[in-house]
């Protein structure tokens, strides 16, 4: 009977196990982005002049540039630091919860949560999903898809590892 229970104990882990698990691809995904990143520049397609978004929830679309980010694929932590600059961009050190998302049919993209100081989810659970657009060992590229007056735009971000 013991041995019956610890079947059925193993098989159900197993099977919770491989539910959650990543593909070879994201896995592979994670391991190139494992590391210190610095985001050199946000450039836009589909907008034309001057950008004076908030991103991510966070801060202006000008504060990021040059905005450092480490990301820790053991335990899917990281976080972003921006320095402060003048009035307008003040210092942030925000830890996130990052990992890749696989949508059926479609490319992987980049996904994180942004957490308090005791890593709990802000903005109410949401995140923030961004297309993978380019990833080699020392550049990242991730578009943020929107609308812009009422057409498709994107912001595009990119990264270089540290």
């Amino acid at each position: 009977m013991k041995n019956v229970l610890k079947i059925t104990i193993g098989f159900i882990l197993l099977i919770a196990g491989s539910s959650c698990s990543v593909s070879k691809e994201a896995g592979s995904l994670k391991q190139k982005i494992n590391g210190n990143w610095m985001l050199e520049t946000i450039t836009t397609e589909g907008i034309s002049g001057k950008v004076t978004a908030t991103i991510f929830n966070e801060a202006s679309f000008k504060c990021f540039v040059g905005s450092s980010w480490n990301f820790a694929s053991g335990n899917s932590l990281g976080n972003y630091n921006i320095n402060a600059s003048g009035t307008e961009c003040s210092s942030v050190n925000r830890p996130i919860r990052w990992s890749i998302y696989e949508p059926k049919g479609l490319e992987k993209q980049f996904q994180f949560k942004r957490l308090d100081d005791k890593k709990k989810g802000l903005d109410n659970g949401d995140g923030f999903r961004l297309e993978i657009a380019q990833l080699t060992t020392t550049k990242m590229q991730l578009k943020s898809h929107i609308m812009f007056e009422g057409k498709p735009a994107s912001y595009v971000y990119n990264f270089v590892k540290k």
